[in-house]
């Protein structure tokens, strides 16, 4: 049994003795319930009944209405009151739209506030805008086009934005039957290097462990995750944490704030005096994650810390591993990691006294060429003390965005079917099968792919379920002329985005998506847990002529290949959910879920339990990694960009309210900036061979030789070439900085 937290208030763990933070900069919690408030005015009986009764579309901790399953009391978050007007707000009035030139110039933050996307509407090469067609003539248009070209040249991508496991599993079997595995979505941008890592060492590509694992477990690590800025609702978690005892350690390249301490809001004693979190904080170089893990691997076995026991009897590879690391010197351990074998250790002998220990992480360690060695990096230092499969102790890849874990496993991907099963001939005929249609056996392209194609004219659709590659990819001036060079691109969503506004080459297709909340029947969706939980359909006001994705999918389908037309059909979303529970193994069990509250935990509480893995021989499997090799120029910096306070490529602040940092921040050690002679909002450019962003000084408390800006601004600087073996972009680089 994990401790329980103390009940008594806890004063060492104050982060304040000043009442409610006074001066401190953090986000006024209660202001942004008025806010919420106000912004949804005219529609508060629905909204109230979203926050109330439906399952929360902003993070993956996944509350039922404000409820979950690691906490008692209220959960409600900024990112979810944020997200609340997207689905209370009127319809735009499309007029406008006639001529898009007012528009170009303008951010999708600002489009999305003049409403929601209420008709189908098409734009054609010469237009100076958008008019009015039925659902009839924009579904003819769009299959006309693909009935003209042929499978490899078409292509389709959904977001993450509030999208369901119903949604995911139609679209990619309506994908599919049109003959094409040229399929996406969000889930692989974020933590396809996790699921290849977790999967080739342990067998299991999912969060090893629950939230409750958290409270009360000895060691609580995050690397590379910024969870009091992403998911919000964790910091009432942390506080828990801290009370039972937990040392909370953070591994990054910047001292984050929010990481530090936090007023936790529904909390009194820490509304009030608010909660240290982190005990320590190492920070290290952009990309020096193996390094770092290595020489702490490198200590823990010069000193005999491991579960020799464990290592054993239940792993492989660990021989190996030791030999690796008796040739990796500290010196260059120390040079690429950006810090000391001293720190190393440190890190070490935290490790070497916990008995539990949970590791979580996010794209901090994803987003790099080498994003699938940075999480086995993570795992073979869980494996040294068998901190997996067990009560508090797990492997967690943190998701962002409340539709990522159930993309993946519904199949929603060019490279695996349903159920993460590779796309290989034999797969493709037990689907053909099952599905009563020929099924692709090759893989698809994925989106970074899909971009490269349209660039040298080899697609003709692209199909686009929210999602915005402008925003969201590298050299956008790129992603820009290659969307231009796509004769037909849908756009589906429930609000206008800039890529929705790049001139046609020959058509553009608008079409209106309704919310989770507004799909009859209800939906579900999947946490980071592993945990399917039923949303209900909620009753209001509904937008003009707005329709379910996956009904549209199914339709368009239909329309291509009318002689699958009775295979492409289901009654509602109970009717998808029992297909699912027949062709996904692990989600036996969504075809039961009809209610608000209804959910359950696939795998159990802890995958691995009893450290019996999944793999070929039963055991788990050390990595041998070696650190990247970098050399930094005189006069360069390691450059981040994947700050920012907003939900996928939606911008959701101008100013941090944890840092205090605008968006054209670029966050700087004091030192450096005292060498560069630079001062707090003084004006610079960084550069590099791809692009450059003019940039405002911001000081802050992050490991020197390092910059951190907010994304997608940051894109201009980012090599599209530079891919982890997933296909993740590279969301790092190198410039030199300019004083203006």
């Amino acid at each position: 049994m994990l401790p329980k937290p103390k009940k008594h208030w806890t004063p060492q763990h104050w982060a304040s003795w000043k009442p409610f933070g006074i001066g401190e900069q953090y986000p006024n919690n209660y202001w942004e319930v008025f806010r919420a408030i106000w912004l949804s005015r005219d529609k508060l009986p629905y909204a109230w009944n979203i926050l109330d009764k439906g399952v929360c579309d902003g993070c993956a901790l996944g509350t039922t209405g404000m409820k979950d399953w690691t906490l008692d009391g209220i959960h409600l978050c900024n990112v979810r009151l944020r997200l609340l007007r997207m689905n209370t707000m009127p319809a735009f009035d499309p007029m406008p739209l006639e001529d898009v030139s007012q528009f170009q110039k303008q951010k999708s933050v600002q489009l999305r506030d003049l409403g929601r996307l209420p008709y189908p509407m098409i734009r054609q090469r010469g237009e100076k805008g958008f008019r009015r067609v039925s659902w009839d003539e924009a579904l003819g248009i769009i299959s006309d086009r693909i009935r003209t070209t042929t499978p490899d040249r078409l292509s389709f991508y959904v977001t993450s934005r509030g999208t369901v496991n119903e949604t995911y599993y139609a679209t990619q079997k309506a994908v599919r039957a049109m003959g094409s595995n040229n399929i996406d979505n969000a889930a692989r941008i974020c933590h396809s290097p996790s699921t290849a890592g977790l999967k080739a060492a342990i067998g299991a590509g999912a969060t090893t462990c629950s939230y409750k694992d958290w409270i009360g477990t000895d060691l609580l690590v995050f690397i590379g995750s910024n969870v009091a800025n992403n998911q919000p609702v964790t910091v009432k978690y942390l506080h828990y944490a801290k009370k039972a005892g937990t040392k909370i350690v953070v591994i990054n390249t910047y001292r984050e704030p929010g990481m530090e301490r936090y007023w936790v809001p529904s909390i009194v004693e820490s509304a009030v005096f608010g909660t240290k979190f982190a005990e320590d904080f190492f920070l290290i170089n952009m990309g020096g994650d193996i390094a770092f893990l290595n020489g702490t691997i490198k200590h823990i076995i010069a000193h005999n810390w491991v579960d020799q026991s464990f290592i054993n009897l239940h792993t492989d590879g660990f021989a190996e591993l030791k030999t690796s690391l008796e040739s990796q010197s500290w010196e260059e351990l120390e040079r690429l990691s950006g810090t000391s074998r001293e720190s190393m250790y440190g890190f070490a002998k935290m490790v070497k006294e916990a008995n539990k220990a949970v590791f979580v992480w996010s794209m901090g360690i994803t987003q790099h060429e080498c994003g699938e060695d940075n999480v086995r990096s993570i795992i073979n230092l869980a494996l040294t003390k068998g901190f997996v499969g067990r009560e508090g102790c797990g492997l967690m890849p943190i998701r962002g965005h409340s539709g990522v874990q159930g993309g993946a496993e519904m199949g929603c991907y060019a490279t695996v079917f349903p159920g993460g099963k590779p796309i290989t001939s034999e797969n493709a005929a037990q689907l053909s099968q099952h599905w009563g249609f020929e099924v692709p056996a090759s893989k698809g392209l994925i989106a970074p792919e899909m971009i490269n194609a349209a660039h040298q004219g080899q697609l003709d659709v692209l199909f686009s379920v929210g999602g915005n590659f402008l925003e969201v990819l590298p050299e956008p001036d790129y992603v820009e002329a290659a969307l231009k060079k796509i004769p037909l691109r849908v756009h589906m969503d429930i609000v206008l985005s800039s890529q929705m506004l790049v001139e046609p080459a020959d058509t553009v297709v608008l079409l209106p998506a309704t919310t989770r909340y507004e799909i009859p029947g209800g939906v579900t969706q999947t946490n980071t847990e592993r945990r399917v939980i039923f949303s209900p359909e909620i009753p209001g006001t509904r937008i003009g002529e707005t329709r379910p994705e996956w009904e549209v999918f199914l339709e368009l389908a239909r329309r291509v290949k009318p002689d699958l037309a009775d295979k492409l059909a289901f009654a509602d979303t109970a009717a998808i959910r029992q297909e699912i529970a027949q062709v996904v193994p692990q989600y036996a069990g969504i075809q039961h879920l009809q209610q608000a509250g209804d959910q359950f935990q696939y795998g159990g509480s802890h995958l691995c339990f009893g450290w019996n893995f999944p793999t070929v021989d039963g055991k788990a499997h050390f990595g041998v990694l070696l650190p990247r090799q970098r050399e930094l120029p005189e006069g360069y910096f390691l450059l981040a960009t994947r700050r920012g306070k907003q939900f996928n490529s939606m911008v959701q602040e101008r100013k941090d309210a944890i840092t205090g940092a605008v968006r054209e921040a670029v966050l700087i050690n004091a030192a450096d900036a005292a060498l560069l002679g630079l001062k707090d909002c003084d004006r610079v450019i960084l550069k590099n061979e791809l692009g450059e962003l003019f940039c405002q000084v911001y000081i802050a408390p992050i490991q020197s030789g390092n910059l951190q800006v907010h994304w997608p601004e940051g894109n201009v600087l980012l090599d599209k070439s530079k891919r982890s073996l997933e296909g993740v972009p590279d969301y790092n680089a190198i410039v030199r900085l300019e004083k203006i």
